[in-house]
């Protein structure tokens, strides 16, 4: 073939495939390549994006702008009383000039700081319980550095809110939102003077709603029996001197009141809680009226619902809330309608509750000497029982602690391999050391749990089991529990009323028994 038809064989190839392109491109026959796509629809989607993370910003100054000024910093003051120091050699006569000095050291006051937000023109102010406890001077300093000596209106250690009042006119506020309409996932702002760092603003989500199990932070570290627990947790940047600040929504409305970090450092680790400010309101709303809280109780303690009480109830879903024992133990409100300890209440005045945060809500939403309506579970039998709520005892009686170095002798101790414990009968000494009372005497004692076992994590050293449920029989003898226990079968559930020596309560064990 000649050089000269080589050459027009080729241009005409590269004419065809020109044309080829242009006729495909015309009736939309080629693709763009997904690297193509990619780069193209990212160019085209980030002006878009930049906009809509200008406007969230500008959000969130804008919440930082209206709520700041109503936010407040609080110094709480408490004068501790000191030994006065042992002065050696001092020369005969000058006792007296020495001792002035040894006056002005005990009166030092030791000084805390936390938050607050002003909700009322006049003056009222939010916070937590913990942060002006045994307060003898309080004083409150606003944005605008003015500072005011503040009165306490009201204490609550049971829900951790305090009610405080600082002398003046048209101050800044805050308006108060609604906690139960907030999902999670929802933006939220935690504002306060965490770590010295006054007036701080941290943003983040709502992680969770109803949170419980946690501990309030008490000023003398006495556990409270009656402390309602129905926390908001936010990721929002949550540490020390945050406490009694308001957690706000995306409107600039105050939705809780923050109160506790998890962490192991006491620094953020993560997550905060917040206590709603639905609870907050009506404490806030009985401390001004009455100087206390005026709350329903229903004479219970509560816990969860774990797979094997859900399966001792009856019920096919893992859900409702455990009664554990009568609180007080003789004038129980719950007790005198008829309830039992290892009962799982499903409903309150017609609501489901799944948990005890919700009920703690429904409760609530009650005054002393109204009557409820609770439904519950006991061993697969509905039971309806209306309760004629109380209020809680002025002053609770003290429970006898136990010393802890005073251990148990293992005299007697017999092992049972099924629940994975040893037992022993409970000594007189045991019995006088720990202050047991006479009903709880008469069980037997754990002195080992094996991590092997069905009871590891449900039953604990030193904890006393008096009784099995369902059938309902006492526990007196170690005999008695190995009777008990042969008796279930396998894939059953045992129920057993458990007295802590530690705590000082009852609660309710149920274990899935495998063989």
């Amino acid at each position: 073939m000649s050089l000269r038809i080589r050459l027009t064989l080729i241009a005409a190839v590269t004419v065809a495939f020109v044309s080829g392109l242009v006729f495909a491109s015309g009736f939309d026959l080629t693709k763009i390549s997904w690297a193509q796509a990619r780069a193209t629809q990212a160019t085209k989607s980030i002006p878009a994006a930049v906009k809509s993370l200008d406007e969230t910003g500008q959000a969130f100054e804008a919440i930082a702008e209206h709520v700041t000024p109503a936010v407040v910093s609080i110094e709480a003051e408490q004068l501790e009383a000191r030994r006065p120091t042992t002065r050696r050699n001092v020369p005969p006569g000058m006792e007296d000039f020495f001792r002035q000095f040894d006056q002005q050291q005990q009166d030092q006051p030791r000084s805390g700081t936390g938050s607050g937000f002003i909700v009322s023109k006049d003056g009222y102010i939010l916070t937590n319980n913990h942060v002006v406890a045994n307060a003898d001077r309080v004083t409150v300093t606003l944005l605008d550095n003015r500072r005011f000596p503040a009165k306490v209106i009201g204490k609550d250690p049971t829900t951790d809110v305090a009610l405080i009042k600082v002398e003046g006119t048209d101050l800044p506020t805050v308006a108060l939102g609604d906690d139960e309409t907030m999902r999670v996932g929802q933006w939220v702002v935690a504002i306060g003077n965490p770590l010295g760092l006054d007036f701080t603003v941290t943003a983040g989500i709502v992680s969770a709603k109803g949170r419980s199990r946690l501990a309030l932070p008490s000023p003398d570290g006495s556990p409270n029996r009656y402390a309602i627990q129905d926390f908001i947790q936010t990721d929002a940047a949550i540490n020390p001197g945050n406490s009694g600040g308001p957690l706000v929504n995306i409107r600039g409305e105050v939705i809780g009141i923050n109160s506790a970090i998890a962490s192991s450092t006491g620094f953020n680790a993560g997550y905060g809680f917040a206590i709603p400010i639905s609870l907050a309101r009506v404490v806030m709303n009985d401390l001004k009226e009455f100087g206390r809280v005026r709350r329903a109780l229903l004479g219970v303690t509560i816990d969860e619902v774990s797979p094997a009480d859900a399966k001792a109830a009856g019920l096919t879903e893992i859900r409702g809330i455990k009664i554990q024992s009568f609180e007080p133990a003789e004038s129980s409100p719950a007790r005198k309608a008829g309830m039992e300890i290892g009962d799982v209440v499903i409903t309150a005045a017609g609501q489901r509750v799944n948990r005890v945060a919700e009920l703690q809500r429904v409760v609530r939403g009650f005054k002393p000497g109204e009557t409820i309506e609770i439904e519950a579970m006991r061993f697969g039998d509905k039971k309806s029982f209306k309760v004629r709520l109380t209020e809680p005892p002025a002053a609770e009686e003290t429970v006898a602690s136990n010393e802890r170095n005073n251990e148990p002798e293992k005299r007697d101790s017999k092992s049972n391999a099924r629940l994975g414990i040893n037992v022993q009968p409970v000594s007189d000494e045991i019995a006088a050391t720990a202050n047991i009372k006479d009903e709880y005497r008469r069980g037997v004692l754990v002195t080992d749990v094996s991590a092997r076992g069905a009871s590891y994590r449900e039953l604990f050293k030193n904890d006393i089991i008096v009784q099995a449920l369902h059938p309902k029989r006492d526990i007196r003898s170690v005999a008695d529990l190995e009777a008990i226990v042969k008796s279930v079968k396998g894939g059953e559930v045992l129920s057993l009323v458990v007295y802590s020596v530690a705590g000082g309560s009852t609660r309710v064990v149920n274990l899935a028994l495998d063989q």
